[in-house]
Protein backbone atom coordinates (compact mmCIF):
# COMPACT_ATOMS: atom_id res chain seq x y z
CA UNK A 1 0.00 0.00 0.00
CA UNK A 2 1.86 3.43 -1.12
CA UNK A 3 1.54 6.15 1.38
CA UNK A 4 -0.95 9.20 0.54
CA UNK A 5 0.12 11.56 3.03
CA UNK A 6 1.95 14.42 2.01
CA UNK A 7 3.36 15.07 5.22
CA UNK A 8 4.63 12.70 7.44
CA UNK A 9 2.49 11.77 11.11
CA UNK A 10 4.07 10.62 14.91
CA UNK A 11 2.05 9.70 17.55
CA UNK A 12 2.62 12.36 19.42
CA UNK A 13 0.26 13.82 22.90
CA UNK A 14 -0.04 17.41 22.82
CA UNK A 15 -2.45 19.54 24.14
CA UNK A 16 -5.73 20.40 22.19
CA UNK A 17 -8.99 22.61 22.69
CA UNK A 18 -11.61 22.42 19.57
CA UNK A 19 -14.57 24.08 19.79
CA UNK A 20 -17.90 24.48 17.38
CA UNK A 21 -19.04 27.67 17.48
CA UNK A 22 -19.58 28.24 20.98
CA UNK A 23 -21.65 24.37 20.38
CA UNK A 24 -19.04 22.87 22.60
CA UNK A 25 -15.35 23.08 23.66
CA UNK A 26 -13.30 19.87 24.24
CA UNK A 27 -9.95 20.12 26.01
CA UNK A 28 -8.27 16.94 25.08
CA UNK A 29 -4.88 15.73 23.63
CA UNK A 30 -3.26 14.40 20.07
CA UNK A 31 -3.01 10.83 19.22
CA UNK A 32 -1.34 11.40 16.43
CA UNK A 33 -0.01 14.49 14.49
CA UNK A 34 0.58 15.69 11.23
CA UNK A 35 1.23 19.36 9.41
CA UNK A 36 -2.01 18.74 7.53
CA UNK A 37 -4.00 17.36 10.63
CA UNK A 38 -4.84 15.36 14.07
CA UNK A 39 -6.20 12.45 15.05
CA UNK A 40 -7.49 13.20 19.21
CA UNK A 41 -9.78 11.54 21.59
CA UNK A 42 -13.29 13.04 22.81
CA UNK A 43 -16.05 13.07 24.75
CA UNK A 44 -18.78 13.45 22.39
CA UNK A 45 -19.15 12.04 18.76
CA UNK A 46 -18.57 14.76 16.07
CA UNK A 47 -19.91 14.24 12.92
CA UNK A 48 -17.75 14.01 9.78
CA UNK A 49 -18.05 17.42 7.52
CA UNK A 50 -17.99 19.49 10.95
CA UNK A 51 -16.07 22.61 10.74
CA UNK A 52 -14.23 22.95 14.12
CA UNK A 53 -11.71 26.01 15.31
CA UNK A 54 -8.60 24.44 16.92
CA UNK A 55 -6.11 25.84 19.19
CA UNK A 56 -2.80 23.14 19.65
CA UNK A 57 0.08 23.89 21.40
CA UNK A 58 3.69 22.58 20.92
CA UNK A 59 6.25 22.45 22.81
CA UNK A 60 10.06 23.95 21.17
CA UNK A 61 13.44 25.17 22.32
CA UNK A 62 14.33 28.71 21.80
CA UNK A 63 17.43 29.71 23.28
CA UNK A 64 18.09 26.39 25.25
CA UNK A 65 14.39 26.93 26.93
CA UNK A 66 11.82 25.06 26.69
CA UNK A 67 8.49 27.30 25.27
CA UNK A 68 4.97 26.88 23.88
CA UNK A 69 3.81 27.88 20.76
CA UNK A 70 0.35 28.45 20.12
CA UNK A 71 -1.36 27.51 17.11
CA UNK A 72 -5.02 28.38 15.95
CA UNK A 73 -6.64 27.12 13.30
CA UNK A 74 -9.29 26.00 11.53
CA UNK A 75 -10.45 22.30 10.31
CA UNK A 76 -12.66 19.72 9.38
CA UNK A 77 -13.64 16.19 10.33
CA UNK A 78 -12.69 13.52 7.98
CA UNK A 79 -13.13 10.54 10.04
CA UNK A 80 -14.83 9.11 13.48
CA UNK A 81 -14.14 6.20 14.91
CA UNK A 82 -17.32 5.10 16.73
CA UNK A 83 -17.18 4.08 20.38
CA UNK A 84 -18.05 0.51 20.56
CA UNK A 85 -14.65 -0.24 18.48
CA UNK A 86 -12.84 1.57 21.20
CA UNK A 87 -11.50 -0.83 23.80
CA UNK A 88 -10.48 2.18 26.27
CA UNK A 89 -14.10 4.02 26.71
CA UNK A 90 -12.58 6.18 29.66
CA UNK A 91 -13.41 10.00 29.77
CA UNK A 92 -12.93 10.65 26.13
CA UNK A 93 -14.61 7.24 23.96
CA UNK A 94 -14.48 8.92 20.51
CA UNK A 95 -12.12 9.21 18.02
CA UNK A 96 -11.70 11.87 15.40
CA UNK A 97 -9.09 12.90 12.66
CA UNK A 98 -9.05 16.20 11.82
CA UNK A 99 -7.79 18.32 8.56
CA UNK A 100 -6.31 21.57 8.88
CA UNK A 101 -8.21 23.43 6.64
CA UNK A 102 -6.97 26.70 7.49
CA UNK A 103 -3.83 27.02 9.05
CA UNK A 104 -1.58 30.18 8.58
CA UNK A 105 1.93 28.81 6.85
CA UNK A 106 4.31 30.03 9.78
CA UNK A 107 2.05 27.55 11.89
CA UNK A 108 2.32 25.14 9.27
CA UNK A 109 5.63 25.29 9.29
CA UNK A 110 6.35 25.53 13.26
CA UNK A 111 4.67 21.78 13.69
CA UNK A 112 6.61 20.06 10.20
CA UNK A 113 9.37 21.11 12.07
CA UNK A 114 8.61 20.11 15.34
CA UNK A 115 7.53 16.61 13.83
CA UNK A 116 10.98 16.56 11.11
CA UNK A 117 12.68 16.85 14.73
CA UNK A 118 10.94 13.74 16.43
CA UNK A 119 11.76 12.13 13.90
CA UNK A 120 15.39 12.61 12.82
CA UNK A 121 16.19 11.96 16.55
CA UNK A 122 14.97 8.36 16.34
CA UNK A 123 12.67 8.89 18.92
CA UNK A 124 9.46 8.72 17.10
CA UNK A 125 8.77 6.98 13.74
CA UNK A 126 6.30 7.94 11.14
CA UNK A 127 2.50 6.61 11.34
Amino acid sequence: MTERRKYPRIAKSLPLKISDDGQFDIVTETKNISANGVYCCVSKPIKNLTKLSIILLIPFQKNKKESIRKVKCEGIVVREDEAENIKDNGKHPYRIGIFFNNIKERDKKSLATYIDSHLTAGSNTPI
